[in-house]
């Protein structure tokens, strides 16, 4: 495991990438901010690394051998909700469909810009720690559904719901604005930050996902509705 630069307040990246040119890479543009950098070299080393690291941020790639960037990011999620940030060569939707339902948090398209790295970093590090809204709402809960926004737990018929960063962060910045419509631009600035202003698409496909995970056989009851060419509005059982 190779670690490069002093830390910045403590925050600990971790490269998973078989490629050492591109893990070179990421180091040079990630030293000058201060952040820590690790790297592990496949996807074995990567998952003994993310579990004895803690890392705050893992930025890993798909194409790997032996063990590949789609079953490293399954395994991850069963250990931990860090937001991963997911390369690839390849932009197909049908692969970031799949990285969602894994709960890949966010994608970059090799080659990239070191101001799109950093931009990045900087808005999946903001929405792991950004859980302070502006509405005192910290909690709902009918037959079904629980959420507690104080201690970051959400349950749906009686079982922690696996949710990833973005998908938590989504539900409650909703949930703070309980009953009320939140636009699309709020949403994409709050949850992913003003540098992703246009990212319209893939707010849809997270709230997408996020409904398919509230769904619950007790009750057909949706949380989440489309107010059309506005945003999207939580909306609480008795409220229906």
């Amino acid at each position: 495991m190779e670690h490069a630069g002093g830390l910045k307040k403590g925050i600990k990246i971790l490269v998973i990438d078989d490629d050492p040119d591109i893990a070179k890479l990421l180091s040079v543009m990630l030293k000058p901010q201060g952040y820590g950098v690790y790297h592990a070299c496949d996807g074995r080393e990567g998952l003994k690394n993310a579990y004895e690291l803690h890392p705050d941020l893992i930025i890993l790639d798909v194409m790997m051998p032996e063990i590949d960037g789609w079953d490293v990011c399954a395994r991850l999620r069963e250990l931990s909700d860090v937001p991963i940030l997911m390369l690839t060569a390849r932009s197909a939707e049908a692969d970031m469909l799949r990285g969602f339902v894994l709960g890949v948090d966010d994608y970059m398209k090799k080659p990239f810009s070191q101001g799109e790295l950093e931009a990045r970093v900087r808005a999946l590090l903001r929405r792991r720690n950004n859980h302070n809204g502006n509405s005192d709402v910290s909690h709902y809960s009918d037959n079904v559904l629980s959420i507690d926004l104080e201690m970051q737990a959400v349950e749906l018929d009686g079982r922690l719901l696996d949710l990833s960063v973005t998908e938590y962060s989504l539900l409650a910045c909703l949930v703070r604005n309980m009953g009320r419509t939140v636009t699309h631009s709020q949403l994409l600035r709050e949850v992913w930050g003003c540098e992703y202003g246009s990212m319209s698409t893939t707010l849809t496909l997270y709230i997408h996902y996020l409904r398919k995970k509230l769904e619950s056989a007790h009750h057909n009851h949706k949380y989440i509705h489309t107010q059309w060419g506005r945003g999207y509005c939580f909306v609480p059982i008795n409220e229906i």
